[in-house]
């Protein structure tokens, strides 16, 4: 728990100097901070005004609780996903015009008016503001806020989540209290702020209309493509330092996962495991939905499969890590299951379409999985194997222990040897057929463009002019993008995890740089992609549920930009590489 807290606190202190808060700090500043000082008399007003703590104490409670818990619930409403965010705003031009207009701030305040108070004198409405600007505020994704928003966006929030977040928030508040607290010094200091208060209090009016209008037309983007991320190397060194397993139990995974199991993972996820240990008793297949390629689509229980030597494969249909890694699993099961080998392959979805049972159905036919299938969509095994990775092997002896746990892809030979060694165990006059031989794809160049999100929710790499919204809009087509990145052209539906073209004057267009020897595009729906690197053009046609597409392939690894043209009513969830 003070791992969570440290990294919470240190998390949210990156992103509260990040340069996405940059459009809020003048609102924090005048608002916030030289409002403070408005004696009726000219004076300056007492040193104890709470206003500025107000202000950054209702932006980190609104904040923290939209980012928690917004998704959820909306998800449960028939409301559009960008409900909250567009009544922050309303609610905001009506404060700036409020500032501005003091009659207009009585009718705000006049059903209000029955509600006992007591005087605050200039702390009034602070902490409504700040909760306002709580609801605007998108500061820059980092890995402490990603598990949140995770935890969020899956229902499983506990105590390690809540404790992650208020951290995070007091990590995030304390840059901006500082703004805020300058501006009350700037304001004790300066005569103006004080024989001026009407001009200041219209002035910070037009700030917060600035703001709202800036925000409501995506303008305030424009200062995150103009300045460089100078906190990214920051998040990177946090986001490697060891952080991995406790964001992971926030984020609402491991929760329930033993110590010795929870040892193994930590170090697999550091470094390849080669031998076998003793990792604990393995946890039962819990809240499993659905089976199949069993018997009769029967359930499976690790009880009843005492005496064999099990393989548990976490994997999603539509992850390319998991399509790499699972030409080798299949094989390990045709070659060893007559000897004793079971393979069960528990899918836990990345995306909402990987819980639709005829899909995952379909994905695994497609992928030629012949060994049973366990669906895990309310990610109750994942939790209690407490695991955070797609894929993921958990290999359990004939007496129920886990001896060996493997995250990611590659060291194929060593996973497959200690299969051997297992079965051999439990059967010594066992006579074992040849290792298997399959070509091990991983990739293997340090450089390679990792995985992209596309969907609003984790669209980090968006370099789209405007910026990447929920909801329709048009984009302009950019001449160059920036490494790594996407950026869009044409019309384009913005949704949590997939953007969706749009029938529009110009065609729907995908640009990505990048540096991999294959491209993959996420793609469902009925219609064409075109995609276009260099002088080649390659049109796919897609059909059906979500499914893996090739938009750009070369013998080696290369660094070069592929731009895909996408049909109407196509939707495209995430770029993957290989």
């Amino acid at each position: 728990m003070v791992t969570l807290i440290f990294l919470g606190l240190v998390g949210g202190l990156i992103t509260g100097i990040s340069p996405c808060i940059l459009p809020v700090l003048p609102v924090i500043f005048l608002s916030g901070g030289a409002q403070s000082v408005r004696a009726s008399d000219g004076s300056v007003a007492p040193r104890t005004s709470a206003r500025p703590f107000l202000v950054v104490l209702g932006l980190a409670i609104s904040f923290s609780v939209f980012t928690l818990l917004g998704t959820l619930v909306l998800s449960a409403l028939p409301v559009p996903e960008d409900i909250i965010r567009w009544i922050g705003l309303v609610l905001l031009v009506l404060l700036g015009i409020g500032m501005i207009v003091p009659r207009f701030q009585h009718l705000l305040e006049k059903p209000f008016s029955r509600i006992p108070q007591r005087q605050v004198g200039t702390d009034r409405g602070g902490f409504a503001l700040g909760l306002i600007l709580g609801t605007v505020y998108v500061p820059c994704a980092g890995p402490v806020l990603a598990a949140i928003t995770v935890a969020g966006a899956t229902g499983k929030i506990g105590a390690s989540t809540i404790v992650l977040t208020i951290a995070f928030a007091i990590g995030t508040a304390a840059p901006l209290l500082f703004f805020a607290l300058a501006g009350r010094g700037v304001a004790e200091r300066v005569r103006a702020f004080r024989t001026r208060q009407q001009a200041i209090r219209v002035g910070a009016g037009v700030v917060v209309l600035g703001l709202a209008v800036a925000l409501a037309f995506n303008a305030t983007d424009a200062i995150q493509r103009a300045i460089p991320d100078y906190t990214a190397s920051l998040n990177h060194a946090l986001e490697n330092a060891g952080s991995d397993a406790a964001l992971g139990s926030a984020a609402g995974g491991g929760s329930s996962a033993s110590q010795s199991l929870a040892s193994c993972e930590q170090e697999a996820s550091f470094t390849v495991v080669k031998t076998l240990r003793s990792c604990g008793k393995a946890p039962a297949l819990a809240g499993i939905q659905q089976w199949f390629n069993t018997s009769d689509d029967k359930p499976v229980t690790l009880a009843s499969l005492k005496g064999k030597v099990v393989l548990v494969d976490f994997w999603a249909y539509s992850c390319i890590n998991c399509q790499r890694a699972i030409a080798h699993v299949e094989q390990w099961y045709k070659t060893y299951s007559p000897d004793g080998l079971v393979v069960v392959g528990v899918h836990t979805p990345e995306y909402a379409f990987e819980h639709v049972p005829a899909d995952v159905k379909a994905g695994a036919a497609r992928l030629g999985v012949t060994y049973p299938v366990a669906l895990d969509n309310d990610y109750k095994t994942w939790n209690a194997y407490g695991n955070t990775s797609w894929p993921a092997d958990y290999l359990i002896d004939a007496k129920g222990d886990i001896r060996n746990v493997s995250i990611g892809e590659g060291d194929y030979s060593g996973l497959e040897g200690m299969i051997r060694s297992l079965i051999t165990a439990a059967s010594p006059s066992v006579s074992l057929p040849a290792t298997t031989k399959v070509t091990d794809t991983t990739p293997t160049d340090e450089n390679q463009t990792p995985e992209t999100y596309l969907g609003v929710k984790r669209a980090t790499a968006d370099r789209s002019t405007p910026a990447l919204v929920s909801g329709t809009r048009t984009y302009a087509p950019q001449s160059s993008v920036a490494p790594n990145s996407f950026s869009l052209g044409g019309t384009w539906k913005g949704s949590a995890e997939a953007i969706s073209s749009v029938a529009g004057s110009s065609p729907s267009t995908l640009s990505l740089a990048y540096t991999a020897s294959k491209v993959y595009l996420d793609v469902a729906g009925t219609g064409t992609i075109t995609a276009k690197v260099g002088g080649t053009t390659t049109t796919l046609k897609v059909s059906g549920a979500p499914n893996i597409y090739t938009v750009a392939s070369s013998s080696g690894v290369r660094t070069g930009t592929v731009t895909v043209t996408l049909s109407p009513g196509l939707s495209a969830y995430s770029f993957t590489f290989g």
